[in-house]
């Protein structure tokens, strides 16, 4: 049976920081059926080029628009996103723009949503055999000679949470802009019959502010001693 873990930054043994967003995103919306103002958090797609949109300034300053503007400005980016994507309120797209600066190990996380890796880490996880690692250019600025070549890897959201952890009073997402709210469970359990077979790094469809790995992942971090990521086993039902 296969098992599954929870990516969560290690306590820093290395002094790496960055002060950085995504060049371009989805609006927040003002959904005029359930009266929610809101965006999304884990919905990144730093592959994605926005650059030849005739109307890519319309992506390029975050803000809240009224979800027939919000759904217009979707459906601009919807041929350009991989097929399936959701596209919530305040998906990101593009590199990561911004002020890197310290000693970067092979993996680091801003907030725990989004990852950078070192290209020469990416590539030797990639020789072990791990499935659906995509490492994306940045256009971080360092200040010091000989900075690293960070990626950022895009992790798509796949698979759900089981609905026995989530609240039963949780109401259905709103027919119009699909807003629901739930607090994360303490103990997250996985939608076993939801998660994806062919991917050893993906996202919580429904929560994608989680980012689960598989086994087969976390060994070859092991067996490479890539320091930076603590694996929190999750189970499956």
């Amino acid at each position: 049976m296969s098992r599954y873990f929870w990516l969560r930054e290690a306590e820093k043994a290395v002094t790496a920081s960055f002060d950085a967003a995504h060049k371009w995103g989805l609006p927040g919306a003002r959904c005029h059926t359930c009266g929610t103002t809101w965006a999304s958090s884990g919905h990144q797609y730093p592959a994605v080029d926005l650059s030849q949109l005739p109307e890519r300034h319309a992506f390029e300053k975050a803000r809240p628009e009224p979800f027939p503007e919000f759904a217009r400005l979707r459906e601009l980016v919807r041929p350009l996103a991989p097929p399936d994507a959701a596209l919530p309120p305040g998906t990101t797209f593009g590199p990561l723009v911004g002020r890197a600066s310290g000693k970067f190990g092979p993996f680091t996380s801003l907030g725990h949503v989004l990852w950078v890796v070192r290209r020469d880490a990416l590539e030797r996880l990639q020789a072990e055999g791990v499935r659906g690692l995509q490492g994306c250019r940045t256009e971080l600025r360092f200040r010091q000679k000989d900075p690293p070549e960070l990626l950022e890897l895009q992790i798509e959201p796949h698979g759900r949470l089981h609905r026995d952890c989530i609240p039963p009073d949780v109401p259905p997402p709103c027919a119009t802009c699909g807003w629901v709210y739930f607090r994360l469970p303490e103990e997250p359990i996985l939608d076993a019959a939801s998660l994806p077979t062919d991917l050893d790094l993906f996202r919580v469809g429904n929560y994608a502010t989680v980012i689960v790995g598989t086994e087969r992942f976390m060994d070859a971090v092991r067996r490479l001693e890539l320091p930076g990521i603590t694996f929190h086993e999750l189970p499956t039902r």
